[in-house]
């Protein structure tokens, strides 16, 4: 028996500073009243080749079944059906907005009860609803599935996700969302990433802007989400989004460092800032090997089977240098820990070191 105990010690500083990034205003910010509104439905999906749901184990399949074909008229005989190329599915879909009566959205399937595949069904029509409890669009199509599953006796091979797939648009839109933007003289625009730097940056391009082609400013920063807009007069709301969305600006953002610890994902903002630091970076290997001796009695003696304790004990220490990184940018630290032969998962346990002792000025994510 071998164990093995790993021990790393590490300390880390960096320095980060960079130029903000220069943005389209559509690309940072959305028209608040023009956003999607989710949709749900529950449906049937007909003609799989036996991985529909098992119907005992999925009692609510046949009773929609059931209850779908009462609906067209069949009569259906008592007892328990026997199918299996039917599946419940739940039917999810996002209404854009200013989408208008007849308009195709996609939508997707997802499996509810026990079904291995959905490869090659036919959902059929299955009313949408909104959260007020209107329905605004009817799905039906072609299911599309992206992996697949196949089995046999004694094993069983799978890809992907083979219980939910999507359909192209699938659904007709039938119900509009009732938006007054025409009639509207005043927008707000919101900030997908909060920020006073870049909400007032926001409003002198749009201000710049307007002076030189509608004479007055326009715009005016309320926080550090929200910049407000007023329509000049004579102009169309839809010219008027228009003039403005493609002006660039120049955007900030607080520095953060992300660690993924699952993947051993590492992302270091641009403004990461970090004191010049030393940095010791090594790994300590205790190997204990257990290789016990069997010593047998002498033939027709008094003794017993005896079991001798014999342990190995090896001690290997690597990577025990010691460096500096110093610099002021992002590829200074970067190219610091590269120098240290750090590996990623490593530089998470560093990073979360130097947060710990107050060196990093950054907000730290571990997600």
């Amino acid at each position: 028996m071998i164990r093995t105990l790993v021990c790393a010690l590490c300390l880390v500083v960096v320095a980060a500073v960079d130029a903000a990034a220069t943005s389209r205003i559509k690309d940072i910010a959305i028209l608040q009243g023009s956003r999607d509104n989710q949709l749900i439905g529950y449906g049937l999906v007909v003609g799989l080749q036996g991985t529909g749901d098992s119907l005992r184990n999925a009692p609510f399949t046949e009773q929609s079944m059931r209850s779908m074909l009462d609906t067209l008229g069949v009569a259906t005989a008592e007892g328990r059906a026997r199918l299996k190329n039917i599946a419940a599915v739940m039917v999810t879909a996002n209404l854009p907005a200013f989408a208008t009566s007849g308009a195709r959205i996609d939508v997707t399937v997802s499996s509810l009860g026990d079904a291995t595949s959905l490869g090659g069904g036919q959902l059929v029509m299955t009313p949408l609803l909104g959260a007020d409890g209107q329905i605004y669009a009817v799905a039906q199509g072609s299911v599309s599935i992206a992996g697949f599953s196949a089995e046999g006796q004694a094993e069983t091979v799978s890809q992907g996700t083979p219980t939910a797939g999507r359909i192209a648009g699938g659904a007709i839109v039938e119900r509009e969302v009732p938006v007054n933007f025409s009639q509207e003289g005043a927008f707000l625009l919101q900030l997908r990433n909060p920020d006073f730097s870049t909400a007032v940056a926001v409003t002198d391009a749009i201000n710049a802007h307007a002076r030189q082609a509608f004479g007055a400013p326009v715009a005016k920063e309320l926080d550090s989400r929200t910049v407000r807009l007023s329509k000049p007069d004579g102009m169309s709301p839809a010219r008027f989004i228009a003039a403005i969305e493609n002006l660039s600006v120049q955007t900030d953002q607080p520095a953060r460092v992300v660690l993924d610890e699952k993947s051993g994902t590492v992302v270091i903002g641009a403004d990461v800032r970090v004191s010049r630091v030393a940095v010791s970076h090594g790994a300590l290997t205790v190997r204990i090997t257990e290789a016990p001796t069997i010593i047998q009695p002498a033939p027709f003696s008094d003794g017993v089977t005896a079991v001798e304790p014999s342990t190995f004990i090896d001690v290997d220490e690597e990577g025990t240098q010691i460096g500096t990184i110093d610099g002021v940018d992002l590829q200074s630290l970067v190219e610091g820990l590269n120098r240290l032969g750090v590996q990623p998962r490593d530089v998470i346990s560093i990073l979360q070191a130097i947060k710990s002792a107050g060196a990093l000025n950054a907000e730290l994510v571990v997600q």
